[in-house]
């Protein structure tokens, strides 16, 4: 075993640079390296640096979902994640969802269909937190996805459509 060396840097991860750390992520399958504070938040990161702004800033205290993403294949709300600890992840955001042909995944299609998308400004949050919920429980009750999707708010309080939605997914 080799000698302990604290802090030392992973090749092609974090290099600390005073109060600047450079983090490398994939994004829906693009790599890409960035200087951020460590204080940045995942889903500051991925609006200013990355320019993908399908992600919403809702409340900012993880109480709305309204920016999760899917962080190393984990539902995760990206204001509650420092970007440095994305450093090295795979990173699915609403803009990856859909095919490379702009066929859209049979979640946004059964939101679309269903008429989940109210005002439209949770619906990415929620898109990407009910994909996760089908992946880990694929045939859902509607008490699944009630409780599945609590951690998302929709203001418009149009929840009885995006059940459905996850529903209509979740039975194709």
């Amino acid at each position: 075993m080799g000698p302990c060396v604290a802090g030392a840097a992973q090749p092609g991860h974090e290099r600390s640079r005073g109060t600047i750390v450079q983090i490398t992520v994939t994004v829906n399958g693009v790599t890409s390296s960035h200087d951020v504070e460590p204080r940045t938040l995942l889903v500051h990161y991925i609006r200013e640096h990355l320019g993908l702004t399908g992600t919403n800033i809702g409340c900012d205290t993880s109480s709305c979902g309204a920016c999760t993403v899917h962080v190393d294949g984990r539902s995760v709300k990206s204001c509650t994640m420092l970007a440095v600890q994305a450093d090295g992840a795979e990173i699915k955001t609403i803009e990856g969802l859909a095919s490379e042909d702009g066929t859209l995944h049979p979640m946004q299609q059964a939101f679309m269909e269903n008429h989940g998308l109210q005002c439209g400004y949770c619906t990415p949050g929620m898109v990407m937190a009910a994909v996760s919920l089908l992946e880990e429980q694929p045939n859902p009750s509607e008490r699944d996805v009630r409780l599945g999707l609590e951690g998302n708010l929709c203001r418009c309080t149009g929840y009885h459509n995006i059940v459905q939605a996850v529903l209509a997914c979740a039975a194709k």
